[in-house]
C-alpha cells in the first residue's frame, strides 16, 4: 500500500521540461536581481512560484473553452457561472473580475472610508494594499500560534482571536470597522485553515455589533477540505456542503479564480447585500468591464464554471493536499524547518531557521528562493519582510514569520517531481552557510516583491 493516493487523473498532454546547467541559473539569477519573480519561464525547470493561474484544465473545462460565448453584454457563460456560484457559494449576488485583485479593489472602494481598520486573520500583500489605498487600517487579528512556524499541534491556525476582535472593536468602535476579512485559508500564516466554529463565532460577533464579514475565499475547497478531515461532526459531509455552510456565516467574498476554480484567469465579487451589489456593478464598468463579464472572456467564465464544481469533488482535493504533505513530511525527516503543520497549497520553509546566519534586514527569505533556484533549477516565492513592504512613514514592516513559499500548482506535477525539489532543497540546506545576504538595488514604491532587484552583500 502506497503512503499517498496516486493522481486521480491521467496525463492526455504535455509540456516538455529542460533544465539549465549550474552556470547558466547563475547566470540568470544574476540578471534577475535575485529575484525569482523575474526569471524567464524557459529557465525554469520546476516552477513552483505560484498555484495562481497555473492550474491545468480539464479535458471538460477546454470543450467549456470552445463554448465560448463572446458577446460583449449578457454572455451565456456569465448566467453558467453565476448560476454555478450562487449555487456552490450561496450569496445572493455575483460581479465577476479579471482575478482576485479586481474584486479586492472593488470592494475596498465601496467599503472603506478613510481611518477605517480592516480586522483580519493575517494580511495578504495586495489585499492589504487595496485596503490602506482606500485610506484603512488593517489589524491583524489571527491567534497567536499562527506566528509560531514550529507549532504543529494546532490544527486550526488560521483561526481568528475571538478577544482580540472584540478589543478592536472596543478601541475603536464597530463603526469605524469596515468589515472583518477572514481568509480561509491563511496563504501568509502557512496556508492554514480555518474552523467552521471559528467562522460561525466570528459571524456572531459581527452581526451583534453589525459589522459585514467577508471571506477571502480563494482557497475556500482546500479549507473545506481541511474541516472534512480535521473538524469533529463534518467527517461525512461532503465538499460542496462544508462550503455552502462556511458562505453562510458571512456576508460575501473576494475570490481568485486562479486558484480553486481551477483556471488560469479570473475572479469575482460575491455578496448579499442589494445596495453594494449596486455599487459594485457601477465601479466594475469603470475598472474592468460590463457587470456580465468583468474583465473576463466567455470561454474563461465557461471554464471557471466548469471548474468549481470539480474542484468540489473529494477524490481530487484530498489528493492535492496528501502532494502538499508528501513535499512537507519529506523536508521534515530531512530536519529542514518549515511551517507546521503542512497547509494546503504549499510548503513553507522557516527561512530564519534555514539561515540563522542571515538578519531578517538581510531578507535570508529572499536569498534562499534565490540559493533554491540556483541549486535545483526550481523556481520559489518569498514571503517575508520584502513581501511585507513598507509602512506610511518609510520602515520596513518586520513580519514574525520570514517564509519561503513551496507552492504547488494544481494538477500539474506528480510526486516524482516534488520528490525532487525536496532532495535539492535537503542538499542546500546542508550547505546552507554558504547562502549570502542580500541587498537592495532597486526597491518600487509599491508591492515592491514583484519588481525589486537584489545584490548579494
Amino acid at each position: 500500500m502506497t503512503k499517498f493516493m496516486p493522481e486521480p487523473y491521467k496525463i492526455k498532454s504535455v509540456e516538455p521540461l529542460t533544465i539549465l546547467n549550474r552556470k547558466q541559473r547563475k547566470e540568470s539569477i544574476e540578471k534577475a536581481g535575485y529575484n525569482t519573480f523575474l526569471l524567464d519561464s524557459k529557465d525554469i525547470y520546476i516552477d513552483l512560484l505560484t498555484d495562481s493561474g497555473t492550474n491545468a484544465m480539464s479535458d471538460r473545462q477546454w470543450a467549456g473553452i470552445m463554448m465560448g460565448d463572446e458577446a460583449y453584454a449578457g454572455s451565456r457563460n456569465f448566467y453558467h457561472l453565476q448560476d454555478t456560484v450562487l449555487e456552490l457559494f450561496g450569496f445572493n449576488h455575483i460581479v465577476p473580475t479579471h482575478q482576485g485583485r479586481g474584486a479586492e479593489n472593488l470592494l475596498s472602494t465601496i467599503c472603506i472610508q478613510p481611518g477605517d481598520y480592516v480586522p483580519g486573520n493575517m494580511y495578504f500583500t495586495t489585499t492589504r494594499y487595496h485596503q490602506e489605498v482606500n485610506g484603512g487600517i488593517f489589524r491583524d487579528v489571527i491567534c497567536s500560534e499562527a506566528h509560531e512556524p514550529d507549532k504543529n499541534d494546532v490544527p486550526f491556525k488560521g483561526d481568528i482571536d475571538l478577544n482580540k476582535l472584540q478589543a478592536l472593536i472596543d478601541e475603536v468602535g464597530a463603526e469605524k470597522i469596515a468589515y472583518i476579512c477572514v481568509a480561509v485559508t491563511v496563504n501568509l500564516a502557512g496556508g492554514q485553515p480555518v474552523s467552521m466554529k471559528n467562522m460561525k463565532d466570528v459571524y456572531a460577533l459581527a452581526q451583534k455589533h453589525n459589522i459585514l464579514v467577508m471571506f477571502d475565499a480563494t482557497r475556500c475547497v482546500e479549507n473545506a477540505c481541511f474541516i472534512k478531515e480535521r473538524e469533529e461532526g463534518y467527517e461525512d459531509k461532503s465538499i460542496k456542503e462544508i462550503v455552502l455552510e462556511m458562505f453562510s456565516y458571512g456576508d460575501g467574498c473576494t475570490m481568485s479564480g486562479k486558484k480553486d476554480c481551477l483556471t488560469n484567469i479570473g475572479g469575482f465579487l460575491c455578496m448579499n447585500d442589494d445596495d453594494l451589489f449596486e455599487r459594485a456593478k457601477e465601479l466594475v464598468v469603470v475598472y474592468e468591464g460590463m457587470p456580465s463579464y468583468g474583465g473576463m472572456a466567455g470561454r474563461d467564465m465557461e471554464a471557471m464554471a466548469i471548474g468549481l464544481r470539480e474542484s468540489m469533488d473529494y477524490n481530487y482535493i484530498s489528493h492535492r493536499l496528501s502532494q502538499v504533505r508528501f513535499l512537507g513530511e519529506m523536508l521534515i525527516e530531512a530536519g529542514v524547518p518549515v511551517v507546521k503543520p503542512i497547509g494546503g497549497h504549499a510548503v513553507f520553509l522557516d527561512a530564519k531557521a534555514f539561515l540563522d546566519h542571515i538578519p531578517q534586514t538581510q531578507f535570508p527569505a529572499q536569498a534562499l528562493a534565490a540559493a533554491i533556484y540556483l541549486e535545483s533549477g526550481v523556481r520559489t516565492m518569498e514571503r517575508g519582510i520584502v513581501s511585507a513592504g513598507r509602512d506610511s512613514e518609510g520602515n520596513h514592516h518586520v513580519p514574525k514569520l520570514e517564509l519561503v513559499r513551496i507552492t504547488i500548482p494544481r494538477r500539474v506535477y506528480t510526486y516524482s517531481h516534488l520528490e525532487y525539489v525536496a532532495e535539492g532543497v535537503i542538499a542546500l540546506y546542508k550547505k546552507r552557510k554558504q547562502i549570502k545576504p542580500l541587498k537592495f538595488v532597486y526597491e518600487p514604491r509599491m508591492l515592491r516583491f514583484f519588481t525589486s532587484r537584489f545584490e548579494e552583500i
